[in-house]
């Protein structure tokens, strides 16, 4: 898998925030059931690893990556436990090294033209946008692509069906990040099918 495969084989990239490896499993297989066969586990909780583990040797289907990656260690960690790319909110130095020495695709994090120079000098063109909404949305977007054509991204933070098409116009734009797929309340219910139905609905509406 490389990263153009990643922005383009679907359109949203559900992030999800897992509080119980128990629902990692479910939750995996109502995104495949609802046609978007990638997941991003944050590594916000304690569960997260384990999560991650238990959908890489249970539902080979979806490709599942590791995201918010934030230090130095996480990217072996979560090598370790089955995770197929990265996704970090920012990048250093040390993390960028740190993500290529563990072999995996990874779309490291930027918000700023600068940001996204130095990694184009890295040799990065597929990238992460965060947080999307705050720092400047679609328009945002739109305004770099004329100066800086050669980058491509992903666009995460505050992403919903209701503006993800504006994003997706963009041309420097593959996919989406959207963390309203699998909302909490639903998780804490065990509602899988309303998942699936979720997934289906973002996917459908990108088909319309």
């Amino acid at each position: 898998m490389t990263i153009e495969s990643l922005l383009d084989l679907v359109p949203v990239i559900p992030v999800v925030v897992v509080h119980d490896a128990a629902d990692a499993v479910p939750i995996a297989k109502a995104l495949v059931d609802g046609g978007l066969p990638v997941i991003e586990l944050t590594l916000r909780t304690p569960a997260a690893l384990e999560a991650i583990k238990r959908i890489a040797n249970e539902v080979p289907e979806i490709l599942v990556g590791a995201g918010t990656i934030i230090d130095t260690q996480q990217p072996a960690q979560a090598l370790a436990n089955g995770a197929q790319f990265l996704v970090s909110p920012g990048s250093t130095p040390a993390l960028l090294g740190a993500m290529q020495d563990s072999g995996l695709p990874h779309l490291p994090g930027v918000s700023t033209v600068s940001e996204v120079l130095q990694l184009l000098e890295h040799g990065y063109t597929e990238l992460k946008f965060f947080p999307a909404e705050p720092a400047g949305g679609a328009p945002y977007l739109r305004a770099i692509h004329s100066p800086v054509p050669a980058a491509r991204f992903c666009p995460t933070g505050g992403i919903t069906p209701a503006n993800m098409g504006d994003y997706l116009a963009s041309p420097n734009v593959g996919c989406v990040g959207g963390s309203w797929l699998t909302p909490a309340d639903v998780v804490a219910r065990q509602d899988w099918p309303t998942i699936a139905h979720l997934a289906r609905t973002a996917r459908d509406l990108v088909l319309l």
